[in-house]
């Protein structure tokens, strides 16, 4: 990472939205109007309070927890616990075949059509329908991907997931041939259900979308890290707390964080995003 004369690393500099974009509704109404306009990078994000109830999400817990299919993702600052697949780093075909293995395991945690999860992806598939916009799982015409993970995070250090990017790994050189490459030309969004989360864990979201100069600096350009905080030391940062049962979607080209909680944090996830004008595609 490049230096200045001070010793001081330079900072992360880019494109900030203006004061009309960068929001995160607050709500306890869902309305898929603010989904969409996250979609459609009009608004950096929004959460939703409770859109999930106690009831529904024990048993989402338990079931995770409970998953023989449950698995440790053991780097260092990024370790938890989780069902599903990841895309990240990994060629086109070795993700989508572990998708399709994933499936059943992670259909088995999400519970059936009436969990919280397939209430949310009905609304928006529905009310996008009705603009003539598809929306569906990312697919190379013959596998799918998979369609959430459901995680826990317990990195440490001062953060339970540190300062980071969603849009710079979806130019991964290995998966030139998946579509969701496309989506870089309009906006990648990050979609979680929190299930647990113990003292603290707010999410932690900066106005500056990385140029590729930082990136290239950074050597974040394929990975979407690292971001160290004092390289964001001046940028707008909103703190949202986040309780079980919210649902919240943001633009996760933004640089973004979990802070560290005293406990488990455990969300039901995906990413999304338009890859042409009539196509919204979802992705882990």
């Amino acid at each position: 990472m490049t230096e200045t004369g001070t010793g001081l690393r330079q900072p992360v500099t880019g494109w900030r939205g203006d004061q009309s974009y960068f929001q995160f509704i607050d709500s306890h109404q869902f309305d898929v109007r603010l989904v969409e306009d996250v979609l459609r990078g009009r608004r950096a994000g929004v959460i939703f309070r409770g859109w999930a109830d106690r009831r529904e999400v024990a048993d989402l817990v338990d079931r995770f927890w409970a998953s023989p299919a449950r698995r440790r993702r053991g780097e260092t600052e990024i370790s938890g616990y989780y069902v599903g697949a990841y895309h990240y780093h990994k060629p086109t075909g070795q993700y989508l075949d572990e998708s399709r293995e994933a499936m059943a395991a992670v259909r088995s945690v999400l519970g059936g059509r009436n969990d919280p999860w397939h209430r949310f992806e009905a609304a928006l598939r529905q009310y996008l329908a009705g603009h003539g916009v598809r929306y569906r799982l990312a697919s190379d015409g013959r596998r799918s991907a998979c369609p959430a993970l459901i995680r826990s995070w317990d990195g440490a250090g001062e953060f339970s997931l540190n300062p980071h990017e969603d849009a710079s790994q979806c130019r991964e050189p290995k998966q030139s041939d998946f579509e969701i490459q496309r989506v870089l030309r309009y906006s990648p969004c990050a979609v979680n259900l929190c299930l647990e989360n113990g003292a603290r864990g707010r999410l932690f979201y900066w106005n500056v979308q990385p140029d590729d100069e930082t990136k290239r600096r950074h050597g974040s350009y394929y990975a979407g890290d690292p971001y160290p905080t004092d390289t964001l030391v001046g940028v707008e940062k909103v703190c949202v707390d986040v309780f079980p049962g919210d649902l919240y979607v943001f633009n996760g080209a933004h640089v973004h964080a979990v802070e560290k909680n005293l406990g488990r944090r455990t969300t039901v996830s995906c990413l999304m995003g338009f890859v042409d004008q009539n196509t919204v595609v979802t992705w882990t």
